[in-house]
């Protein structure tokens, strides 16, 4: 059976997107720190905080994969630029993560304490669920960047089934958020401290692998446009 091309398209560029905004933001890993921001919040409360991040999650990567190339053309900078840069970027936090994730999960923390390390909190928990929770601590800049880079990728003709792709990773990433920090609380009964630090490992060591991809992409796509030059 055939399968058009624009489908093929979609469902490659959200399997390489998942991967890669999912080990990026690491939602298993950074539910642990999410409960604590929660503090004493009812489960229905921090439902509906997690609820919302995953809203305003949905929003900021849908935002970048879709005007991160106007972007791109407002600075001047080159598609293939932007892949090495991302995936060096993409490949050095992965690298980063394997080498000392206890020092990742220490910064995710510094993100939502106060000066006198408490933490932060409001007298209505929404209040705190688009800073500092949506953005920096679950979405920070370089999960924006690597949404940009991956929305750099779009191949011509099929650019809307491609960016489609992504707009579905960035989704399905969002809902993994939602059920992870929605039940935060069971998660890291299940997981423990041994099982959240084994999924962190995985999820970069599989970072690293798409961060030297999207690199590779883009010293490829150098040598194709010297060689064009050269044939000129």
């Amino acid at each position: 059976m055939h399968i058009p091309s624009a489908i093929v398209v979609a469902r490659d560029s959200f399997l390489l997107a998942f991967p890669a905004l999912f080990s990026i933001i690491n939602p298993f890993g950074a539910a642990i720190i999410f409960i604590q921001a929660a503090g004493n919040c009812p489960a229905s409360e921090r439902a509906r905080l997690a609820k919302m991040v995953a809203f305003y999650t949905t929003l900021l990567l849908i935002g970048s994969v879709w005007i991160g190339s106007l972007m791109l053309s407002f600075f001047g900078i080159t598609l293939n630029a932007l892949r090495v840069a991302g995936g060096l970027f993409v490949a050095r936090g992965g690298w980063i993560m394997l080498q000392s994730p206890d020092d990742n999960d220490q910064q995710r923390q510094s993100q939502i304490v106060s000066e006198d390390g408490t933490p932060i909190s409001a007298p209505n928990s929404q209040d705190i669920a688009f800073f500092p929770l949506t953005m920096p601590f679950t979405v920070g800049p370089g999960t924006m960047s690597v949404a940009i880079a991956l929305s750099s990728g779009d191949s011509g003709k099929h650019s809307l089934a491609y960016e489609g792709g992504l707009s579905a990773a960035a989704v399905a990433v969002a809902l993994t958020v939602w059920l992870a920090y929605a039940y935060a609380d069971r998660l890291t009964n299940i997981l423990g401290v041994t099982g959240t630090r084994i999924m962190g490992r995985l999820a970069a060591l599989i970072l690293l692998a798409i961060g030297v991809q999207i690199v590779a992409a883009g010293l490829m796509g150098f040598g194709h446009d010297f060689l064009n030059t050269v044939k000129d």
